[in-house]
């Protein structure tokens, strides 16, 4: 395609646009009918693309090309519909990572800004083959920049336009793989270490309704992508488990520092919200870790392929007893109790859980141990106390699964607080809850047969 460039320095930036963007789709069009493996762009198309799509100069001393606010509208609308019109999935792709892939360049930033402007507009637009392409770059990037197409998106639909979440919202339905990849992006924005960084409430809302009504998003570039074991270097999260555990571990200290630092006067009137929110996160994230056994083993990498990672989650004990430290300097308040317990509690059923559904691999102490050392021994043996309760509600669903599945999906969940686990002297008050949860089931039962 080096030969048309004598045609296009004549023309206007958008004129000139647009006719490479005609030629380009022919190009990769034969190049895929070429049939080599793999498909690649030469390095002259990639020089034109640079110059008369991004205006980067080809000569440092000619002027740079640029375009108005309407032209670049006018351009992003072309894009557009030139991807909507190509049919091959092979060719948009192509094109897409043409247009898009960073090369590591002075023009990579003019990229950035153009597929944020692109994205957003196919967010607006509902244009599926951009998600589904900006799913794949998503994909093979490196996180630095993805969390940059995130942050775009957040501002655009939560920020700068009032009302306009709805849109970002219909992302779920039109591009499942586009949703998904998102969420992983926004939880590695987000870490919730400074108040600049915890997402803002429309975006939280946003998501757990997302995973509270389809669960099995999160895992959709997981089940849709063949894992060769050769991911790109700091590319996202295979899922966003990961991002997500910490938030919901991380989230009542965080919110509680904020609360604190926030006057009363100033404090918004979602934040009460915040934690029911959480909570119901928590809890999806939970459902999730145990529809992963299934799926694990259809795939064959049950104990093999943990999609939780040991240094992920040291990190994340790591910033859970630097917050605990913080709490502890508030320990004179009634509640300074509360939100730690919480946070202690989260984190010993999100390890619980994920290692006994085969999502977090580790042998038995001591890799498991390396990843709790960081705690002072007093917290760490209320971790470990709270793994062994999570192992006891796991024997009373054992046997209540046997019995009623609804009543085994509240025994998992629910805050079972009124025995003490770790005494013997209990064992006797559990086989009488076992008991009353029997008779409990059979009028269940017997009421539904009369109804």
């Amino acid at each position: 395609m080096g030969d048309i460039r004598q045609s296009l320095l004549p023309r206007d930036v958008l004129s000139a646009a647009k006719e490479l963007l005609y030629h380009l789709d022919i190009y990769i069009c034969n190049l895929v009918q070429s049939g080599r493996q793999p498909p690649q762009v030469d390095s002259k198309t990639l020089d034109l693309i640079e110059e008369f799509i991004l205006h980067a100069p080809k000569d440092r001393n000619a002027p740079a090309r640029r375009m108005s606010a309407l032209q670049e509208l006018q351009l992003l609308e072309i894009m557009c519909s030139c991807f909507q019109e190509q049919s091959r999935d092979t060719v948009r792709q192509l094109m897409f990572s043409a247009l898009f892939g960073l090369q590591g360049n002075a023009a990579d930033e003019s990229r950035m800004a153009l597929l944020g402007k692109l994205v957003s507009m196919a967010v607006a637009m509902g244009r599926v083959p951009i998600l589904e392409c900006a799913a794949t770059w998503l994909q093979r990037t490196h996180r630095v920049y993805c969390v940059r197409l995130a942050q775009v998106l957040v501002d655009d639909y939560c920020s700068m336009v009032p009302g306009s979440v709805p849109t970002l919202q219909n992302i779920h339905s039109a591009s499942p793989r586009f949703c998904c990849q998102f969420i992983t992006a926004v939880t590695t924005l987000y870490d919730l270490t400074t108040e600049e960084l915890t997402p803002p409430i429309e975006l939280l809302q946003m998501i757990v309704s997302w995973i509270q009504e389809d669960p099995r998003l999160v895992l959709i570039t997981f089940l849709n992508t063949p894992l060769t074991g050769s991911q790109p270097i700091n590319s996202l999260d295979v899922t966003p488990l990961g991002g997500l555990v910490r938030w919901c571990v991380k989230a009542p200290l965080a919110y509680k520092t904020d609360k604190k630092q926030t006057p009363t006067h100033e404090r918004s009137e979602n934040v009460p919200e915040v934690g029911p929110l959480f909570s119901t996160l928590h809890l999806s994230v939970l459902q999730v870790l145990m529809l992963l056994p299934n799926i694990l083993n259809e795939k064959g990498l049950f104990g093999r392929m943990g999609l939780l990672q040991l240094d992920s989650l040291a990190a994340l004990t790591s910033e859970l007893s630097r917050l605990l430290d913080q709490a502890d300097k508030h320990a004179h308040a009634s509640d300074a109790h509360a939100a730690p317990q919480l946070a202690l509690d989260r984190l010993a059923q999100a390890l619980q859980v994920a290692k006994a559904n085969g999502a977090l691999l580790c042998s038995r102490g001591r890799n498991l141990e390396a990843v709790l050392f960081l705690f002072r021994p007093s917290r760490l043996g209320k971790v470990e106390s709270k793994i062994k309760t999570v192992k006891m509600r796991k024997m009373l669903v054992k046997h209540a699964s046997k019995l009623y599945p609804h009543f085994c999906i509240i025994s998992v969940f629910s805050r079972i607080n009124y025995f003490d686990f770790h005494s013997s002297n209990n064992v006797l008050l559990i086989h009488k809850l076992l008991e009353h949860c029997k008779q409990l089931v059979f009028l269940l039962l017997l009421n539904k047969s009369v109804c």
